[in-house]
């Protein structure tokens, strides 16, 4: 709700799965690992659309993916590291907004994403315990500047902590985990 009481209206975002890696930890793309019978790109692109994304992009790199429910973007330089997969999904989201979740944090619920989208907010992140977290929102007037420093492994990171002034924090405590897998190991918690 605003200030005056109002409800407000939940901002329209499309969902942006970042899935371009090799996993080399993993020992394999995370994109393509199944965790209780779904791959982990069509656990992610569920999540964005029952948190209310009409529209999802995937970022490929490693290995070229088939999404149903989403539009699949090529990452060229996605050996660059998240950063330039960032500013890929990005670019083919161009406006609006986005909320953006790795593909590798299977745990992540709905309510999160639904949570972001209706906080009115620009400019958010999940919050759990106070930690800051993923889904990620961004509003388009910030993709220049996003992309301008998403580099390498970074991602949105530095812009994030930048402009913390404009990052409103949205406490997603029984949401879902966002913790992520990066060996097989973390699979068995």
């Amino acid at each position: 709700m605003d200030t005056a009481g109002h409800r407000t209206p939940p901002t329209e975002a499309a969902g942006v799965v970042l899935a371009a890696g090799a996993g080399r930890r993993f020992g394999g793309p995370k994109a393509e690992v199944r965790y209780l019978g779904e791959r982990f790109v069509d656990r992610a692109v569920r999540l964005l659309r029952d948190g209310g994304c009409v529209r999802v992009v995937v970022v490929s790199g490693a290995v070229p993916l088939r999404v149903d429910g989403a539009t699949v973007v090529h990452n060229p330089g996605w050996a660059g590291g998240m950063g330039s997969s960032l500013a890929t999904g990005l670019r083919a989201v161009h406006e609006g907004a986005a909320v953006v979740v790795p593909v590798d944090m299977p745990w992540l619920g709905p309510d999160a994403v639904r949570r972001l989208r209706h906080s009115g907010a620009r400019l958010a992140v999940a919050t759990y315990a106070g930690r800051p977290g993923h889904p990620v929102l961004l509003g388009a007037e910030y993709f220049p500047a996003v992309t301008e420093t998403a580099v390498g492994d970074i991602g949105a990171r530095k812009f994030l902590a930048a402009n913390t002034e404009l990052v409103q924090h949205i406490p997603c405590d029984g949401t879902g985990s966002p913790e992520d897998v990066d060996t097989p190991q973390d699979l068995i918690r």
